[in-house]
């Protein structure tokens, strides 16, 4: 288990805990203070409207709302999964890459995640509720994980069997696909793991080289 972590996962992790700790001090499951500007909102004009959670508000798509979403959380157990996720994994993934292309790869992974989302509740659900969390950005991470160290050994914390880190973000992968596609555990953004998890592997091979277009220099084998 990391204690020493390296500078960016450190800070990801106290802006996080600080924007949690900000939803907490003006209440924003209520006031929706933070939500109705800082969220994901689906694509189009500002809508008027009652969330699941039974709140009205008038919200809408804003450019930054792709970014501003992955530091909000929904409760204490979605923010403690986050980030006992990054601090997992987030570490080893950075003294890989080196600080600036993991904060690089922290923000594609959150990006991707977001506009999977978006596209999904655009042309598919055609829901109007907010999108909020790490878990694109930190579903990225387990993905470089699993490319880049696949024969570490990981486990569920329910499920105590050693795997090895291939088997276990590829299955990990599969669960979310069928529960996306078959709408289980509704109110979880499962497109937006996977999109988090595609922008990181198509970041991982571009700094490979072994995309059409190629980098300066490859910053990984």
């Amino acid at each position: 288990m990391p204690f020493d972590l390296p500078p960016v996962t450190r800070n990801l992790l106290v802006a996080n805990v600080v924007v949690f700790l900000l939803q907490l001090l003006l209440h924003d499951q209520t006031s929706l203070a933070l939500t109705q500007h800082f969220a994901l909102w689906p694509l189009g004009p500002d809508i008027s409207g009652t969330t699941p959670d039974g709140n009205v508000v008038t919200a809408g798509f804003r450019v930054w709302q792709v970014v501003t979403y992955a530091f909000m959380h929904g409760s204490f157990m979605h923010i403690l999964f986050n980030m006992f996720g990054l601090y997992m994994f987030g570490g080893t993934i950075e003294r890989t890459f080196g600080a600036r292309h993991f904060l690089v790869y922290y923000f594609v992974c959150a990006i991707v995640a977001a506009i999977a989302q978006l596209i999904v509740v655009h042309w598919f659900t055609h829901g109007f509720y907010p999108t909020i969390g790490a878990s694109g950005a930190l579903f990225g991470i387990l993905l470089a994980f699993g490319m880049l160290y696949p024969h570490e050994k990981m486990m569920l914390i329910f499920l105590p069997v050693p795997m090895p880190a291939w088997l276990f973000v590829t299955g990990y992968a599969v669960v979310e696909l069928v529960q996306g596609v078959t709408g289980t555990q509704a109110g979880i953004a499962h497109f937006a793991h996977l999109g988090g998890m595609l922008g990181g592997y198509v970041l991982i091979e571009y700094w490979r080289g072994r995309l059409p277009l190629k980098p300066k220099r490859r910053l990984l084998r």
